[in-house]
């Protein structure tokens, strides 16, 4: 542990839940990396993520956005390329994508198909599916609309899904950011999280959050300061 990262553990007062707004401004004092940290949080939600009907999954707009330049790729034809592209998206194509992704490249961060050209897409699903890169209609990536779905990306839509250990992941903004927008991306993001709560469930389903800056320590957030919803 880096003598800056612990000393900046030894500033948090005993681990104790405190409200977004405050733990927002403690993540800001506490970065000391010489770049634009990413703030990000940690969801620890009530839900056995090995049965199959406790999937939590979804998507959510940011308001403000990750602070992150999304670079957008999109599988379609005729005019659903021009749409793409006119939305955005900074690289369209089909099949000659598609043999590009064969041959190793993956510079891109999310990727949308138009559903007709999802079988030729499912030819490059073991490359794309382990890098969380393959399009998905339940996300709202195979679809026709794919201008929509283009901007929605490039705007600060970002997906989430539950892991092993039942901790949602989600970025919710930089460390540049006012504290009042990451606040608002928090709310915007515990909300679609509540949302997706399966009907399984039972108990307390928002267990504990704890925001952090990319190289600093966690600080955890009063539950009730970013959601009107008890759990």
């Amino acid at each position: 542990m880096g003598k800056k990262l612990e000393q900046a553990k030894k500033d948090i007062e005993n681990n104790a839940e405190i409200p977004a707004e405050e733990a927002i401004n403690k993540v800001k004092d506490l970065a000391f990396a010489k770049f634009d940290e990413s703030v990000d949080i940690a969801v620890r939600l009530g839900v056995d993520p090995k049965k199959s009907d406790q999937m939590v999954r979804g998507t959510v707009a940011l308001p403000h956005g990750t602070g992150k330049d999304v670079r957008v790729l999109v599988f379609a034809k005729g005019e659903k390329e021009k749409e793409a592209s006119e939305a955005g998206a900074d690289h369209v194509g089909a099949e000659d994508l598609v043999e590009k992704i064969r041959k190793g490249w993956l510079d891109f961060d999310k990727a949308v198909a138009t559903p007709d050209v999802m079988g030729l897409v499912g030819k490059i699903g073991k490359i794309l599916g382990p890098r969380g890169l393959m399009p998905n209609p339940k996300l709202g990536t195979v679809t026709f609309d794919v201008g929509k779905a283009v901007r929605e990306l490039k705007a600060g839509k970002v997906e989430f899904k539950v892991d092993k250990t039942g901790i949602v992941h989600l970025p919710v903004g930089r460390v540049s950011f006012d504290t009042a927008k990451i606040v608002d991306n928090i709310r915007a993001a515990v909300d679609s999280i509540n949302k997706a709560k399966p009907s399984t469930s039972k108990g307390k389903y928002l267990k504990k959050i704890v925001v952090s800056s990319t190289m600093g320590p966690g600080i955890r957030v009063n539950i009730d300061s970013v959601t009107a919803v008890r759990n």
